[in-house]
């Protein structure tokens, strides 16, 4: 009965014992915030290829009286060459889509959430972007552009 009484008081080894039950939860949530910042990444990286996409898209290189834009296959290498914050998700690219005087690009990234001691919900973030695509045909030079010699990207008349 003594020894009970004595070790009721004792509180020796009450610090390691909250430490053991503390430390699991506050570790998870730690993790749970690193894995929350990767899908931020992730985000951030979608935007900045989809960006790079748009800015491919809108190019004409011009060849003679027209002009040519870049193919789809040429803005999925690029977009997925600019891709970056990958974690242990998957990116997509998806085949651009065309419209009248535009293109749709869209990325997909999907991801299943890990929190150490258990596995949470499978994430998809997609993000689209429409870009505008110049117009095939090149105007005509201006009298100005004539006269300073700045002709490149427009037709001069044939002398």
């Amino acid at each position: 009965m003594k020894q009970f009484a004595r070790l009721q008081h004792n509180e020796r080894g009450a610090a390691a014992v909250e430490m053991a039950l503390a430390l699991p939860v506050l570790v998870s949530m730690i993790y749970g915030i690193f894995q929350v910042g990767l899908l931020y990444q992730a985000n951030a990286g979608m935007q900045h290829a989809l960006g790079e996409g748009a800015r491919m898209a809108t190019l004409c290189t011009p060849t003679g009286t027209t002009c040519t834009s870049p193919t789809n296959d040429e803005l999925k290498a690029r977009m997925t060459a600019k891709l970056f914050g990958k974690g242990d998700g998957a990116f997509t690219v998806q085949e651009p889509g065309t419209g009248a005087g535009y293109r749709d690009l869209r990325i997909t990234y999907v991801k299943r959430m890990n929190f150490l001691f258990m596995t949470g919900p499978t994430i998809t973030l997609n993000r689209d972007k429409r870009a505008y695509v110049a117009d095939t045909q090149l105007p005509d030079c201006s009298e100005a552009q004539i006269a300073a010699g700045t002709t490149s990207g427009c037709i001069a008349p044939s002398p």
